[in-house]
């Protein structure tokens, strides 16, 4: 009962015809709920007797901050200060005067309030979690006291009600913690705790080397020019959990001897990380699988051949998300992995390279603000994660991505990473182009490429010799020119071995022209050629050697790569 009203009816009371029948008693409530736990109430006592009287002791587990009194208008306050663990109440009687006297009714009931739950977590990205509030009260609610944390519902019924807590992204450098506080009407108060990490994994450069010039001398520029062509070494240590999944045997020392027999003096190792680690909650890379990466890189350390080595799809995590949902968690992991990656090879000179990423995209269209300002802070991350490790990795030469490496994009779009070291960075770019007829396989497949081979059938309408060199020339006066070196990461045709006669005879040739001409051409702009190699000797592969043994398979293919590389010339 609200008081205001409560005061009008009694004044009104005071002032009538009763009063000749004896004296006016009310009280502003003559029932008393009280929380389980614990508190106070009170009523307020109006008569027009000279006094009052509460005239039978509370019992021990109730005080009341007065018994008798006297006037119009006095507070009584009823108080408990212990919790309940059973049903309990007790009556009051109020007399005043000669009027009727009054039961006040105490009543302190014990009613349950659960959740599913008694703590929350989430990472530093941020995020949300439900949980059920189970009540037998007839109102529950619930706050919390802190402003990063928001609900769906903060107020219910007796029954169940699930309930989702929003994190925002902790952006404190710190972890965080909040309490979720809820409370049900003459009931329980419940405590939800709730913790939100400063950081999604702990720190892997936890022995930072002083910086470390001996071996790591050249610049990417320097080291650029001594690359005389590259090959990939494709589908085994990017094939996520194990290596031979995707049909292809462990790389072998005898495999390197043969490529490096070939001509190449570069080699790509695409690789995969989130699938080989120890314990994933932390992002721990498993010993043995850095173990067995250093058994190849050391491999190619037999022929002092060039290597890079970097984070490919490994299932998608970071090549398929530059997106801000997934920002802070990618980033998060580049870290994590390339501490651990630096740390363990920060000893190995300046043959063996660093490239973040592969082929960082959302969709296939034109990428968004979005896209591009997230896929270059994977870079930035990169580029950061690697120095600051120190040693030889304060010098290396780092690789860092266009978005989706396509060359259109990456002129237009790429800001070139911020880096402690100057003359250490180079840009990486691959080529399909055109599509139909280096990756197709479908009815749209064009089997022909270059203006030598039209004679002989059907041939894209773009992507042609004079597109190719357009698209070099881009990076050479975008890149090159200004001192950055360009990978030509992957390039490569499929081989259509179904086709049958003068069909396949005239495809093969023209494969083998693609391949001389973009390798060629591809060095006179200044870029670096590494020919994607995929292992396959079957059809709509790109095979070149046999990775059983290291014989080659392929050797047109072959020739056609050691003629370009051959007449092409770096100029810088």
């Amino acid at each position: 009962m609200h008081l205001f009203p409560f005061l009008l009816l009694l004044t009104a009371l005071l002032a009538g015809s009763c009063k000749e029948n004896g004296n006016a008693l009310q009280v502003s409530r003559d029932t008393i709920y009280i929380e389980t736990d614990g508190s106070a109430e009170s009523f307020v006592v109006l008569t027009d007797a000279s006094s009052w009287h509460l005239s039978n002791p509370a019992p021990d587990w109730i005080s009341l901050s007065s018994t008798s009194g006297t006037g119009t208008n006095d507070t009584v306050s009823v108080i408990v200060s212990s919790a309940a663990t059973a049903n309990r109440s007790a009556t009051l009687t109020l007399t005043a005067g000669n009027a009727q006297p009054l039961n006040i009714l105490v009543f302190q009931s014990v009613f349950s309030l659960s959740s599913n739950i008694d703590s929350l977590s989430f990472k530093k990205a941020g995020g949300s979690a439900s949980f059920a509030i189970t009540t037998t009260a007839s109102q529950w609610s619930l706050s919390t006291n802190v402003n990063w944390l928001t609900f769906n519902n903060t107020v219910g019924t007796k029954g169940t009600y699930i309930v989702s807590a929003t994190a925002t992204s902790n952006q404190t450098g710190a972890d965080r913690t909040a309490i979720i506080r809820v409370k049900a009407q003459y009931g329980p108060v419940m405590q939800i705790a709730v913790t939100q990490s400063g950081f999604i994994y702990p720190s892997y450069n936890t022995n930072p080397a002083a910086p470390d010039l001996n071996g790591v001398e050249s610049t990417a520029m320097q080291l650029a020019s001594r690359m005389y062509a590259g090959w990939n070494l494709g589908n085994s240590l990017e094939v996520p959990n194990d290596e031979t999944k995707w049909g292809n045997p462990k790389s072998t020392q005898r495999l390197i001897d043969s490529v490096y027999s070939a001509g190449f003096n570069a080699i790509r190792l695409p690789c995969a990380w989130s699938s080989h680690l120890s314990d994933a909650s932390v992002c721990k890379i498993n010993p043995l699988w850095l173990a067995r990466v250093k058994e190849v890189i050391d491999y190619c350390y037999t022929h002092q051949l060039f290597i890079i080595l970097n984070i490919h799809w490994d299932g998608g995590w970071l090549e398929n998300n530059p997106t801000y949902a997934k920002q802070d968690e990618v980033n998060a992991m580049q870290k994590a992995l390339w501490e651990q990656i630096a740390t363990y090879f920060r000893n190995y000179d300046e043959h063996l390279m660093f490239a973040g990423t592969n082929e960082v995209h959302a969709n296939y269209s034109t990428p968004s603000t979005e896209n591009i300002s997230v896929q270059q802070s994977y870079n930035q991350t990169f580029v950061n994660a690697v120095r600051s490790t120190g040693g030889k990795n304060a010098y290396r030469t780092l690789v860092i991505q266009g978005y989706n490496t396509d060359i259109d994009y990456t002129v237009n779009y790429l800001t070139v990473a911020a880096d402690a070291v100057k003359n250490r960075l180079m840009v990486e770019v691959h080529y399909y182009s055109p599509w139909d007829f280096c990756g197709e396989t479908g009815s749209s497949a064009k089997y022909l490429w270059g203006s030598p081979y039209q004679q002989y059938g059907s041939i894209s309408s773009w992507g042609q010799e004079s597109y190719a060199q357009s698209q070099f020339s881009k990076m050479n006066a975008n890149f090159v020119s200004k001192g950055y070196p360009v990978i030509l990461g992957e390039y490569s045709v499929v081989r259509r071995s179904s086709l049958t006669g003068d069909v396949l005879i005239h495809h093969l040739a023209s494969r083998a022209y693609f391949l001389q001409f973009i390798t060629e051409k591809a060095k006179n702009a200044g870029m670096v050629p590494y020919y994607w190699d995929n292992g396959g000797t079957d059809n709509n592969a790109c095979g070149v050697f046999y990775r059983s043994t290291g014989a080659v398979f392929d050797r047109q293919a072959l020739t056609a790569l050691q003629n370009g590389a051959k007449n092409g010339h770096y100029s810088y």
